[in-house]
């Protein structure tokens, strides 16, 4: 069986929000779909003599079973047909996730969140699951029911190898065209290979630097062209700020793939500024795609 989609809920809004989008990808993958509520507490913060998670004790039952009940009827709704389980699970969201993610296809949060999923984007959490969980990661935020192309944010990095074939393999079970766009400019660091300082380096043949940023992008979408020759591929070429060129491309996509970590990062650095920029700003979801340890 394939593996399920996992999502986190809390009850909010956005959570629900959340368990539409799953359930549409999980029927994407004909895959089962997974709901996960985290309740509990660290080590550090459980109360002396108390078990890990309580919430019959707390009289938070009812409203962990309603919040799990309602996520379960919206999935039913977004996606007949797809086989929906769901549990609460002792600990914090954050291991939680994680934990769950190791048998997961895809692992999906919203934006914002109540409990153990608060302030998703506003602090560390999902910038660490997007860097520590082992397997996609999509956060659902941006405008309603997106549509437009797959975009790709192609940077020519080892790393991001894995985000170029899974952003493929989602242009083509969405049947959508694939927009593979590479932003540059002259502080690109491939501008400062050879000798010399890198620091007090000066591009002096902008055309020869636009050229080989070119093939850079024409290389890596040729890589997985012919393993989906249905994906009808855009290729696009910008000379602009990197972080505000991708957000503005996601205005017209209904999938923004970028990977953990970009080209010139700094070793052990598991989610780069870009990225972490995007799930922040994107007008579409993002799904973050690690390559392999």
């Amino acid at each position: 069986m394939t593996d399920p989609v996992i999502v986190g809920v809390d009850g909010s809004a956005s959570s629900l929000e959340a368990v539409d989008a799953a359930a549409r990808e999980a029927r994407l993958r004909e895959a089962p779909l997974r709901i996960v509520h985290a309740f509990g507490h660290t080590p550090g913060h459980r109360p002396a003599g108390g078990p890990p998670w309580s919430p019959a004790g707390r009289g938070l039952e009812p409203m962990v079973e309603g919040a799990l009940a309602a996520a379960e009827e919206r999935a039913h709704a977004a996606a007949p047909g797809v086989v929906v389980t769901r549990s609460v699970v002792a600990g914090e969201a954050l291991e939680v996730m994680e934990i769950e993610s190791r048998s997961a296809s895809l692992a999906v949060v919203g934006s914002r969140g109540l409990s153990g999923f608060s302030g998703l984007l506003l602090g560390s959490t999902a910038v660490h699951l997007a860097a520590h969980g082992r397997c996609p990661l999509m956060v659902v935020r941006g405008r309603p029911d997106p549509a437009g192309a797959v975009l790709l944010a192609v940077d020519g990095s080892e790393a991001g190898g894995a985000s170029v074939g899974f952003a493929f393999a989602e242009a083509a079970l969405r049947g959508a065209p694939l927009v593979a766009l590479h932003v540059w400019n002259t502080w690109s660091e491939r501008a400062y290979e050879g000798p010399g300082d890198p620091i007090n380096a000066m591009v002096v043949d902008i055309e020869r630097l636009r050229e080989a940023e070119q093939r850079l992008l024409d290389e890596t979408v040729a890589a997985c062209r012919k393993n989906f020759p249905q994906v009808r591929v855009e290729r696009r070429l910008e000379r602009s700020r990197i972080r505000p060129a991708l957000i503005e491309a996601s205005r017209d996509a209904q999938l923004l793939v970028v990977g953990a970590r970009g080209h010139g990062g700094f070793t052990g650095l598991l989610l780069g500024s870009v990225s972490q920029a995007l799930l922040h700003h994107a007008h579409c979801p993002v799904t973050v795609v690690r390559g392999q340890e």
